[in-house]
């Protein structure tokens, strides 16, 4: 889901869970952000998941390695490595969203290929 940037990731993130709650059956876990904390209970009422957060630690005052997070960047490095999403050459979020879904599309068909890592 691609939103306009004075909308804040946790204030989407009820519509955007709402949109896929009867799509995906198989999903159980949702890995976040410290930030959606408080929507835990919510997405366990409302949509019967377990959304467990990923805190940082309070006490250190330097770059730390959080688990889980990496996949999420990993993600965006991938995704800007097509020249449509290396900048943000789109006015419609509509349009960006659909080339995110071209780029994973090209992304998960090439690991079917034989031989692929």
């Amino acid at each position: 889901m691609v939103l306009p940037a004075d909308v804040q990731d946790r204030d989407a993130a009820k519509p955007l869970l709402e949109t896929v709650r009867g799509r995906l059956p198989r999903l159980q876990v949702i890995w976040a952000d410290g930030a959606y904390a408080a929507l835990a209970d919510w997405v366990k009422t409302r949509c019967r998941w377990i959304l467990t957060t990923i805190p940082k630690p309070l006490d250190l005052h330097r770059f730390v390695v959080l688990p889980k997070r990496w996949i999420v960047e990993r993600t965006f490095g991938w995704l800007g490595r097509y020249r449509r999403l290396s900048k943000d050459y789109e006015f419609n979020p509509r349009s960006s969203e659909t080339w995110i879904y071209l780029a994973m599309i090209h992304r998960m068909s090439r690991y079917m290929l034989p031989g692929a890592p």
